[in-house]
C-alpha cells in the first residue's frame, strides 16, 4: 500500500469543499457492509457479563479545572457498575510543561482511585502534550510513540470474536514509518476487533470538520482496507458518534478535560452528538457485540447503543 505523508493541495482544497458542504461519506470507497448500530432503551444499558472486555474511553483529559476533577471523580463512580480495567486516552493527556508536577496536578491526583485500583491507562499522543510523554511509565506508550497491544474476554483460549487489538497512533505526526508499521500491523492482526485510537479525528462536525475532512485522505484508505471496526479521536471537545463511513464506526471523545458548548453542528455523516458538559466513553466487548454508554459530567447518560460487528468479508 501507497501512503501519502501529507495531503495534496488539490486533495486538501477537495476536502475543504467537501467539509463546508456537509457531505458523508468516506473519500475511499468501500463495498465492506458496515456494522449494524442498534438503539433502543433496553436495560442494562450494558451487558455487564463477567467475561466480556469492559473499557472507557477519554480524550483531552489533561486540562486541569474544577470541572475535570469532577469528571475524573464520576468515571471512577462508574467502575462500581461497570468494572472496566484499562482506559484509552486520546490526546492532550497533559496540558502543562511536560514535568514530573504537570502529571501529578493533571493525571496523578484525578486519576488516584483508578490507579489505585490497578487500572491501566493507555495513551495516545496530542498536540498540546509537551516532552516525550511516551516515556511516561503510567501511560504505558512502551517507549513509542505508536504501538498496539491486545486484549480477551479472560476465557484462555479465547472464544471467536473475543480477541480484541488495540492501535495507538501518533497523529501529530504521521510520518511514513509509522503509516507502513499501521499497514502492516494491521495486515498481520488475527484479531477478530480492530480499534484504532488516536487524537486527530478524521470526521468531525466541531469546528474542524474542515482540517478532519483533509485527514481522511492519509487515514482512511488503510481503516477500511483492514475492515478496522472502530475508530475513537479526540482533538474535538465534545462527544459524537457517526454514522458507520465504509464499515468503519467513529467516536469523537474530546471532552473529558473541558467542552466547547455549541461547538457541534450537523452534518450528513452525525448519528449522535453532545457538547452541553464534560463527558467520557464506558464500552463493552462481548462476542461480535459492542455496546457503549457515554456519561457527562454529572452521572447522566447522554447517548447509549449497540454496534453488532459484521463477520469478516472472504
Amino acid at each position: 500500500m501507497t501512503f501519502l505523508r501529507t495531503p495534496s493541495r488539490i486533495t486538501f482544497v477537495c476536502a475543504l469543499w467537501l467539509a463546508a458542504a456537509g457531505c458523508a461519506g468516506p473519500i475511499t470507497q468501500s463495498t465492506r457492509q458496515g456494522p449494524e448500530v442498534v438503539h433502543g432503551d433496553y436495560e442494562p444499558p450494558l451487558a455487564l457479563r463477567p467475561t466480556s472486555l469492559k473499557f472507557a474511553v477519554i480524550g483531552d483529559s489533561g486540562q486541569w479545572s474544577t470541572a475535570q476533577r469532577e469528571t475524573a471523580a464520576q468515571l471512577a463512580a462508574q467502575r462500581a457498575g461497570h468494572p472496566f480495567d484499562l482506559v484509552l486516552m486520546l490526546g492532550d493527556n497533559n496540558y502543562g510543561d511536560g514535568s514530573p508536577e504537570s502529571y501529578q496536578v493533571r493525571f496523578e491526583q484525578p486519576f488516584k482511585p483508578l490507579l489505585d485500583e490497578g487500572v491501566k491507562f493507555f495513551a495516545a499522543r496530542g498536540n498540546h502534550d509537551a516532552g516525550a510523554q511516551w516515556e511516561y511509565p503510567l501511560f504505558n506508550m512502551g517507549g513509542e510513540r505508536y504501538y498496539t497491544f491486545q486484549r480477551t474476554t479472560g476465557l484462555m483460549p479465547p472464544l471467536a470474536g473475543d480477541r480484541v487489538q488495540f492501535f495507538a497512533l501518533d497523529s501529530v505526526n504521521l510520518d511514513d514509518d509509522q503509516l507502513s508499521w499501521f499497514d502492516r500491523q494491521l495486515s498481520e492482526s488475527t484479531a477478530e476487533w480492530k480499534i484504532v485510537f488516536f487524537h486527530h479525528p478524521i470526521y468531525s462536525s466541531g469546528r474542524y470538520a474542515a482540517s478532519s475532512a483533509a485527514r481522511r485522505s492519509t487515514l482512511e484508505r488503510v481503516l477500511i482496507e483492514h475492515e478496522v471496526d472502530v475508530v475513537f479521536a479526540g482533538h474535538e471537545h465534545l462527544y459524537e458518534r457517526m454514522a458507520p463511513q465504509g464499515g468503519v464506526m467513529h467516536f469523537v471523545v474530546g471532552a473529558s478535560g473541558a467542552v466547547r458548548v455549541g461547538d457541534l453542528r450537523p452534518s450528513a455523516y452525525q448519528a449522535a452528538g453532545y457538547d452541553r458538559d464534560l463527558s467520557f466513553l464506558l464500552v463493552e466487548i462481548l462476542g461480535d457485540a459492542m455496546y457503549f454508554r457515554a456519561v457527562n459530567r454529572v452521572g447522566e447518560t447522554v447517548d447509549r447503543g449497540k454496534i453488532v460487528r459484521r463477520k469478516p468479508s472472504s
